[in-house]
């Protein structure tokens, strides 16, 4: 036999007696229970008579005696009074502490003044004393144990064992402890202990669940049948929270997380509080806080404007921006539904904060940027002196089969929003920006880049009052269309997961980082930088789908598995896209003030030779012919290409990343 299964018959033999015991009807509890205390204070009497007298004392009349010999009884009686029956033991609580003293030394007080009347002489008051402490200490441990006993097991009280889901939580700190608390209350969810990777606490009990090493992980799951693992880890940096689901990952339970604890309104961990683990705890690495000056100085008491308002990166810049206490925000959008929900979102937030005094002006506009009256009226009315520019259809092949709309949008209306800022004289005008404009091979890259090339010759006119710049990155987790939420879609309905090519890279960041980066790189500009983020590590896609499906739970499907759950099917990739993106056209970059933010000095046209060119990518637009337009961009874009690379592999990351932590070759 060998030591596991001796374990496991020990484990299912205390099981079973517990089940026995906690299977008594309440009577038959109340009974045991009261068995044991007295069984308890009379060794405590004992032993305090002993520590006194001598082991052989013998109280000096038969009166004495048997007042001696009632203290432990007058203590269970005590015990009654105060109500300490009527306390479930497993859920025994601080204050049981002092019922339990308190009960103790009313009922040796009593006892005490029998004996004084009885025989003064002979009454034995430091053997009570010592009796009170040590019958105190013995009741209270005794429960405690009982306690911590009843927890390990988990033996539900009124609840069916069966229907609860078994789960261990990652992580014995006061959060977890909050986190077994609240799964104990919800009556749905069976705690079956603690893992942790402080080795100091292995084998411990904490709260009374037993804390487990990580590398038996696989063993205590199959063994307790466990279902469910719960990140209880709030404070862990990206890296650790990355290097603790590395061990999870090729288990087959469901992965779930507590957020932050400042991101919990109540302050209070319950139930409610999981959510499934998401592509920042898989990817995301620990942004840099910010600088405050940075953050503050294009926006702190000023009126500014937000174009592209209600996507996830225009959404999350208002949010960002509204904390620096601005004079206004202007929401400019051209989705209704986008507009409602961005503008009910910041008005509930001001309502909220303090008085009417901080309180910013909150205009919603909606619009297309094409609208050229209707951005004028709005920077006008409202004295805009910051915008960040943000609107822009951004999915490659929507862009890719609707050309011109595509390009009207990101390219002309870019122009259109940044010919009115320079008349109007607004200070600052920050363009968001995308790696897909680095030697594109799709329309919409080329749209961008051309937006990007159209504010660097504003930027160089003579006497130019506004500062115009630009801000390229990559791929934000979980945006409108991101790969991230596609495959967690996919999971949930079954699959097929659709990954485009097996070595498809891409770089990504999470959507409040970007967004703060983007308005501290704005505040550092003199005027026609590019500004490009460094996004860390490269993320292979195929590496990604997998974590995701196991992480949630399922089992990737496929010929040496073909009972799995989710199959992977490689669907080639989509018109214009690229098998990895860049960020850099040239080498001509600098370092900023802050770490993760370089200044690119990137070639362009001036505006007199550029504005010829955009006359003709307008005509090209009308008659609507993609192979014109084409065939104008090779002449302006450099690097512009048709069609995804698919050969473009210089650098591929091999099969052994794991969560964000690649190996380039």
């Amino acid at each position: 036999m060998t030591r596991w299964d001796h374990e496991h018959r020990l484990d299912a033999a205390r099981s079973w007696v517990l089940r026995q015991l906690v299977g008594l009807g309440r009577h038959d509890k109340r009974v045991l229970l009261i068995a044991g205390d007295l069984t308890i204070l009379f060794a405590a009497l004992w032993v305090a008579f002993a520590f006194r007298h001598g082991v052989d004392y013998r109280p000096g009349s038969l009166r004495l005696s048997l007042l001696t010999l009632a203290v432990p009884p007058l203590g269970v009686g005590a015990f009654g009074f105060f109500g300490l029956y009527r306390m479930v033991t497993r859920y025994i609580e601080g204050n049981a502490i002092s019922r339990i003293a308190a009960a103790l030394l009313a009922s040796v007080l009593v006892a005490a003044l029998l004996m004084l009347v009885t025989d003064p002489q002979r009454m034995p008051g430091t053997a009570l004393l010592t009796y009170w402490v040590l019958g105190s200490c013995g009741t209270l441990l005794a429960r405690r144990v009982a306690a911590r006993v009843l927890k390990a097991q988990d033996l539900p009280v009124h609840a069916d064992e069966q229907s609860r889901i078994k789960v261990l939580i990652w992580g014995a700190g006061p959060v977890g402890l909050q986190l077994a608390a609240a799964l104990e209350r919800s009556g749905q969810y069976m705690p079956r202990g603690f893992v942790d990777m402080n080795a100091n606490l292995w084998g411990q009990f904490v709260g009374g669940y037993k804390v487990f090493r990580p590398d038996r992980l696989a063993s205590v799951i199959e063994r307790q049948s466990v279902r469910e693992v719960l990140l209880a880890l709030p404070h862990a940096t990206r890296q650790d929270r990355a290097e603790v689901l590395y061990h999870l990952e090729h288990l087959k339970v469901t992965v779930r997380t507590l957020p932050q604890l400042e991101d919990i309104a109540s302050g209070q961990v319950t139930v409610s509080n999981l959510r499934p683990v998401e592509a920042e705890d898989l990817l995301g690495r620990d942004p840099v806080p910010p600088d405050p000056d940075l953050l503050a100085r294009a926006v702190r008491a000023k009126t500014v404007m937000v174009t592209g308002a209600g996507g996830s990166i225009g959404a999350e810049l208002v949010r960002q921006i509204l904390r620096q206490r601005p004079r206004a925000l202007v929401l400019f959008e051209a989705s209704e539904n986008a507009l409602y929900e961005i503008d009910s979102e910041i008005r509930l937030l001001v309502n909220a904060a303090g008085t009417a005094i901080d309180r910013p002006l909150i205009v919603s506009v909606l619009g297309s940027v094409l609208d050229a009256d209707l951005v004028t009226r709005t920077i006008k009315t409202n004295h805009v002196e910051t915008i960040y520019h943000a609107a822009a259809f951004k999915h490659v092949p929507i862009v890719e089969a609707n050309p011109v709309v595509g390009f009207r949008n990101n390219t002309f209306g870019t122009l259109t929003v940044a010919d009115i800022a320079e008349r109007e004289g607004v200070e600052r005008f920050v363009l968001v920006s995308t790696d897909k404009a680095v030697r594109p091979s799709s329309l919409m890259g080329a749209s961008k880049r051309l937006a990007e090339m159209a504010l660097q010759a504003h930027a160089d006119t003579p006497g130019q009052r506004t500062i115009f710049t630009m801000v390229r990155f990559g791929n934000v987790l979980d945006s409108s269309g991101s790969v991230v939420r596609l495959f967690r879609k996919q999971i949930e309905r079954g699959g097929p997961v659709t990954v485009t090519h097996a070595q498809m890279i891409r770089y990504f960041m999470s959507i409040p980082e970007a967004a703060t980066l983007v308005i501290q790189a704005g505040a550092m500009a003199s005027g026609g930088e590019v500004f490009v983020l460094d996004m860390g590590e490269p993320v292979k896609i195929d590496d990604l789908a997998r974590s995701m499906i196991r992480l949630m739970g399922r089992e990737i499907k496929n010929a040496s598995n073909p009972f799995g759950d989710i199959e992977i099917q490689y669907v080639g990739l989509r018109p214009g896209e690229k098998l990895r993106e860049e960020l850099l056209i040239g080498a001509n970059t600098s370092s900023t003030g802050h770490p993760r933010i370089q200044r690119s000095q990137e070639p362009y046209l001036s505006l007199e030779d550029l504005t010829p060119r955009l006359e003709q990518l307008r005509q090209a637009l009308a008659t609507g012919e993609p192979a014109a337009l084409q065939a104008l961009l090779r002449g302006i874009v450099d690097g512009y290409h048709v069609g995804g690379a698919v050969d473009d592999t210089a650098e591929i990351v091999t099969a052994d990343w794991h969560l964000g932590t690649p190996t380039l070759h």
